[in-house]
């Protein structure tokens, strides 16, 4: 839950924002903070008449001050934050930013709330907003329940649901709003009149709302902020006002007509929340959107304001429905998000919710429509209401109309750069006001309007054509050849064309009174729209009649709105209001909410506490008038009311001070410690401009809740028997396309839902981690893509989700084995203690991978910025799966000289120099049993390594727990012996296995005089753990009677013993008429070294490019080790490479030597032959029954790993048998681990699990050891 900021708002030294700058600027630390600390300006005050043709003033630019240098760094500003820094609880949700939402958001966030505004739009500033057709139709939304002729009945649906413009498509009229963090306050015309008296006295309104002393407090408070002001007397003569005032006379109505309060800026300079803004260029761009930084939307005032206060906003979130929050606190707000692409997965986007908790009020302000739906949705969900929601609603007896090729200019036709002599105006400036009727019902008002330039393409064909035309009578001869060249004129000219019928046609608006019979209901879960009786009263013929009185006065056609012509007598209302009306007697029987807004908990007077409805669904019936300052001054009166009721304290009175959108809030609420990191990151990627990427996906499978199953297939197979299907939708996203491909992490954050029928969710996940072909530190040349996150329920239950994806180089070459390994994920979910709850699988289904496409979004200042990212993080991918799949041929990996990944170094206690019999030197490191020193008495165990290695082998730094670890641990005192075919440099001499026994012998002679000197009693027998060639050497010291059997406790011999028999490879490569040992030796020298490096010779590199295609075995055997590659061309692959981790097998030059050709050359005759045997050239055999005679009563352990590919498995296994047929089973003991190669069974990461452990019982069995049994 996260925290807010202790204390009150700043009020010191908080100035009027209008004050000159030298006292407001300097007086005001609440705007310096908001601005970061440069300095704020007002602007000069500008009007039209001093603008150029085209003029910066009304062009496509951000009109919001940014206070740099540098103002390019950033366009636009961007008020609402990223979803993925979404807190999962908030005091406050407020659906939806148009009057109502701006209301609430502000309102509770002054009232130090937390607050989190939902809205289903873009944020788009004056500047992003659509001129042209191409523009504006990608901004179209189409939906509904298609009414007209053969259609009717058949759902549409079309466009982008975040769109700026959206249709909704009903039965008897159809209604237009507008999407975006403004709401449809981005689209109005921005006409301030408030209800008429008449209106206010209706039985619609309860008994708290009837008088204007109810209303006036709140009118003025809406007044106060949104600032209307009527159209200048001073400034360019409107044609189109100038026209409708004429038309009001002729009709005998001047005396209704008057300019109207707008909501318009004609000065430049901070509004009342302190946004600046410039004066209207007169462009007549209202219903797509102005981009001249005049038009007071609530984007610009309360939202503005709830931002400096700061409440957080996000767009694209679509709230379906509202629900109790499982533990009774508050509610749970569920919302689509539209975000990445999310729509692309049609299936998934309205199921796989994403919610927020709100701890103390929803506030409902997602327009009528909007919040309607919501709440008939919520009632399907469970949620209790009235049953007159979705009925009596209103399209506030909206008209359009138009007065065609009139005998006057009216220049109507909305342009982004008018020429100053040639001003459309404000969309509405004037009105013929007949509200004032003895039976309100019958009043109405008529506005002139402006068509945007988006239409003016088939403006003119829409005025020709349009059945049910009426054209003027009584027209002279001159007067029609008039209208016909003005008509021939916008045909060949252009609509623009000054003497031309587009630009002499009027638009009019009416608002009247309707039946107030609309109905919205839910099928299918998709909203239907029905208006009874609007389009075919007699009401609506008789406004249309006075409009054609109007039209002909002037000399034009009367054309009827385009869908009432066009598409079966159908109205289009801008102003649908109701759906959850005001209750006239404070019982759900009669209306959806009580005075206050809140939302009824059924038919009687009981409310859902803190559920609020704050926009036009209040209002409960056709006002006759624009309805949004009626709408804001009801949401001024719910809010404070229900605040008070909430005992939260509103402040009005503090002032912002001029506001740099571009910074930070003056006045935050929540305490974001949590999220610094991804806020830094989120702003690091603005300021600098970098380009990032983005796609959404979908993993359905199946995960077992239990944690008593470890197995991933076998948990999934129970969990699919159970239905415990699962299933998320995240969305992955990198702000720093650079940074995801170059970093070693390859880290993007996760956002999105999780939901599994075994836990109870859905789940949030909110800045989780994705890392894309990350290392995997458990297997070399293993790439994983991982997926890590927090997940959190409504209950309030967090878990942990960790899955992987496996793809390594077993899918070299397999189009299909490949798929699988970048489609299944490998899941375990735990508690946050880390206890395993859960486990199984998830897959991506062919259909969402399509999907998944769809939504790959680069993101970018420029075009060229966001091709760059694409290709970027297109190269990136392909690249690294082209390593895997095309693994043989993949870039060699060299070793390094540095040390890294060395997790435990295990510190060795003494080192001794051996001299051997034959004079030669080797090395002995001991290490002391744990809490013992060197004189304290102790079991003995020596170890002995192969060929090529040395003691790190037993006591390796890179994993967790070593052999020489558990062993000490176990309370034995471990020697290691490098010989003279081991990781040494006496080992380029040339000696051979058969020598290396003398080492052995000299080992054995200095534990015993060790022990001889610390006990002062005779030696004991030493336990000898030998392997490989270590192992090899030792049965010939013992054969031949070098090494003395009685001073021999036991022997585990690792993969080898007295009868090597060389594995399917390595016998190939021993039986060849002309051996490779030969070759080498006469063509490069009589070393061979498993390492190798770039500035090798031509030879040695020609070997490491040939041993690409080595025969390693299976395709998950493949690397790109260089090191690995040598060593299994001299000795057979090493091990199964599953069982290293990354850090082991990425230096493995630090754990391998090489080897000289005499020594492995017999290596090779002794694998051939299948024994033991002296030098050449007598290469005697050594395994006789004399020789074994005295191997006689030492206990061995013989083991193998099933994948070794050294020596055969049987080598152990013929030394065994000879054994025991020689002197009986007992004594003898052999093993095969399955899945374990050679020197992975000392050396694998998990080793400790099976090998140590069964080394260590035969040791303690033969030394008699009984306690501190791991």
């Amino acid at each position: 839950m996260p925290s807010t900021v202790s204390g009150t708002p700043r009020t010191d030294g908080l100035v009027d924002p209008f004050e000159p700058e030298s006292t407001s600027s300097a007086a005001n630390p609440a705007a310096n903070a908001s601005n970061g600390g440069k300095k704020s300006h007002q602007t000069t005050t500008f009007s039209v008449q001093t603008t150029e043709a085209g003029g910066p003033q009304s062009k496509a630019q951000a009109k919001i001050k940014y206070y740099t240098s540098d103002p390019s760094r950033s366009r636009f500003p961007r008020i609402s934050r990223p979803v993925e820094l979404l807190h999962p609880s908030y005091d406050v949700v407020v659906i939806g930013s148009g009057y109502g939402g701006g209301v609430a958001a502000s309102r509770m966030a002054r009232g130090r709330q937390s607050v989190c505004l939902l809205e289903r739009g873009k944020e788009k500033w004056p500047g992003e907003y659509p001129s042209s057709l191409k523009d504006a139709i990608k901004e179209v939304h189409v939906s509904g329940d298609f009414a007209p002729n053969n259609k009717k009945g058949q759902w549409v649906e079309g466009g982008d649901p975040t769109g700026l413009y959206h249709l909704v498509v009903g039965d008897g009229q159809n209604a237009f709003v507008g999407n975006g963090l403004g709401g449809t306050s981005l689209l109005n015309a921005n006409v301030f009149l408030e209800m008429d008296p008449g209106v206010m006295k209706m039985d619609i309104w309860p008994e708290e709302l009837k008088k204007k002393a109810d209303w006036e407090k709140y009118y003025s408070r809406a007044r106060g902020v949104l600032e209307p002001t009527p159209y200048p007397l001073d400034f360019p003569e409107l044609p189109k006002l100038k026209l409708l005032q004429k038309q009001a006379e002729l009709i005998g109505l001047g005396n209704k007509f008057y300019r109207v309060p707008q909501t318009t800026r004609f000065v430049d300079g901070p509004n009342s929340t302190g946004v600046e803004m410039q004066a209207s260029a007169l462009t007549g761009m209202d219903p797509t959107g102005v981009n001249d930084g005049s038009k007071s939307t609530t984007l610009m005032n309360y939202l503005s304001d709830a931002w400096n206060w700061g409440a957080e906003m996000f767009c694209e979130c679509e709230v379906r429905y509202v629900k109790k929050e499982p533990k009774g606190e508050g509610y749970i707000v569920y919302f689509a998000w539209h975000g990445s692409k999310r729509g692309a997965f049609k299936h998934h986007i309205y199921e796989d919710l994403m919610w927020v908790h709100a701890r103390k009020c929803v506030f409902l302000g997602a327009g009528s429509l909007g919040t309607t739906e919501i709440l008939l949705r919520s009632k399907e969900m469970g949620l209790k209401l009235s049953d007159t929601i979705g009925t009596g609603m209103s399209g506030n007896g909206d008209i359009l109309a138009f007065g065609y090729n009139t005998d006057y200019e009216v220049n109507s036709l909305g342009n982004p750069a008018p020429l100053p002599d040639r001003p459309i105006g404000p969309c509405i400036n004037g009105v013929i006001d007949c509200r004032d009727q003895l039976n309100p019902l019958d009043g109405f008002v008529i506005e002139e309007g402006t068509v945007p330039q988006s239409l003016s393409a088939f403006y003119e064909a829409m005025l020709e054509q349009m059945p049910g035309s009426i054209a003027p009578t009584g027209l002279g001869p001159y007067r029609k050849m008039k209208s016909l060249l003005a008509r021939f004129g916008s045909k060949l000219l252009g609509p623009y064309f000054p003497k031309g019928s587009t630009e002499k046609t009027q638009v009019y608006l009416i608002m009247s009174h309707d039946s107030n019979q609309a109905i919205l209901n839910l099928k299918n879960d998709k909203p239907i729209l029905k208006f009874l009786g609007v389009g075919r009263s007699e009401h609506v013929k008789q406004l249309s009649g006075i409009l054609a009185r109007a039209t002909a006065a002037v000399g034009g056609t009367f054309v009827e709105s385009p869908f009432f012509a066009a598409l079966g007598q159908q109205e289009i209302t801008v102003h649908a209001i109701g759906g959850a009306r005001v209750s006239i007697d404070g019982t759900g029987f009669n209306g959806g909410t009580n005075h206050m807004g809140e939302v009824f908990g059924g038919n009687g007077e009981m409310v859902h506490e803190g559920l609020v409805v704050c926009d036009g669904a209040l209002v409960p019936a056709a006002l006759g008038v624009n309805p949004f300052a009626t709408i804001t001054a009801l949401a001024e009166r719910s809010v404070e009311l229900v605040a008070k009721k909430q005992g939260i304290n509103i402040d009005y009175e503090t002032k912002n001070g001029i506001l740099n959108l571009f910074g930070k809030p003056g006045f935050p609420v929540l305490d974001n410690t949590d999220l610094k990191a991804t806020e830094e990151m989120i702003s690091d990627a603005v300021d600098n401009q970098t380009s990032g990427i983005g796609f959404t996906e979908v993993m359905s499978g199946f995960i077992h809740i239990g944690d008593d199953v470890e197995d991933f297939e076998i948990a999934t197979k129970i969990a699919r028997s159970g239905c415990e299907a699962a299933r998320f939708f995240l969305s992955v996203k990198s702000w720093n396309t650079k940074n995801l491909v170059s970093s070693s992490a390859h880290s993007s954050l996760l956002t999105g839902t999780f939901s599994c029928a075994g836990l109870k969710g859905p789940f949030m996940v909110l800045r989780g981690d994705f890392q894309l072909f990350n290392q995997d530190p458990r297997e070399p040349s293993c790439q994983n893509l991982t997926y890590n996150f927090d997940l959190i329920s409504p209950s309030g239950e967090k878990l942990r989700f960790n899955g992987y994806k496996i793809v390594n180089p077993s899918v070299a070459f397999d189009p299909l084995g490949f798929w699988k390994a970048t489609s299944t994920l490998y899941v375990t979910i735990t508690q946050p203690d880390d206890k395993i709850i859960g486990r199984g699988t998830l897959h991506i289904q062919p259909t969402d991978f399509a999907s998944e496409i769809v939504t790959l979004e680069p993101t970018g200042t420029s075009l060229y910025a966001k091709a760059k990212s694409t290709a970027s993080f297109l190269t990136f991918f392909i690249k690294q799966s082209a390593n895997i799949f095309f693994a043989p041929f993949s870039y060699l990996s060299y070793p390094t000289p540095t040390f890294n990944d060395y997790s435990n170094v295990t510190t060795i206690n003494r080192t001794y120099t051996l001299i051997a019999s034959d004079g030669v030197h080797s090395t002995m490191q001991i290490w002391d049993p744990i809490g013992k020193g060197p004189n304290d008495a102790a079991p003995t165990i020596l170890f002995v390594p192969g060929a090529a290695v040395d003691h790190q082998i037993f006591a390796l730094p890179t994993i967790e727990k070593n052999a020489i670890d558990y062993f000490r641990e176990a309370g034995y005192r471990c020697f290691c012996v490098t010989h003279r075919v081991g990781k040494t440099m006496v080992a380029y001499k040339g000696y051979t296995t058969f020598d290396a026994r003398l080492d052995i012998l000299a080992a054995l002679t200095q534990v015993r005089k060790l022990q001889e000197t610390q006990t002062k009693t005779a030696p004991e027998k030493v336990y000898t753990i030998a392997h490989c060639a270590g192992s090899v050497a030792l049965s010939i010291g013992l054969l031949d009677g070098t090494i003395p059997a009685e001073w021999i406790k036991g022997i585990t011999a690792s993969n080898v013993f007295m009868t090597p028999m060389f594995a399917k490879v390595n016998m190939i490569k021993a039986s060849q008429p002309v051996p490779m040992n030969g070759i080498y030796s006469a063509v490069v020298g009589s070393w061979f070294s498993c390492a190798s490096s770039k500035q090798d010779g031509v030879v040695q590199q020609a070997i490491n490019q040939v041993l690409r295609l080595y025969p390693v075995g299976e395709r998950k055997e493949i690397c790109n080790s260089v090191v690995c590659h040598r060593s299994s061309l001299v000795f057979g692959r090493l091990w199964s490479h599953r069982n290293l981790n990354a850090a082991t097998h990425s230096q493995l030059s630090h754990f391998l030597g090489g080897t000289s050709m005499p020594s492995l050359a017999h290596l090779m005759a002794m694998g051939r032959e299948g024994h033991v045997m002296t030098n050449p050239p007598t290469s005697i055999n050594l395994v006789t029954p004399f020789n074994m005679s005295r191997l006689r009563g030492i206990p061995i352990f013989f083991f193998s790993g099933s994948e070794n590919t050294v020596y055969d498995p049987q080598s152990t296994d013929v030394s065994y048998t000879l054994l025991r047929d020689a002197f009986g089973a007992d004594g003898y003991e052999r093993e095969v681990f399955e899945g374990r190669g050679h020197l992975d069974c000392w050396m694998g990461k998990d080793a400790v699990r099976d090998v140590y452990p069964r080394v260590r019982m035969h040791v303690d069995r033969v030394m008699k050891v009984k306690e501190n049994r791991a």
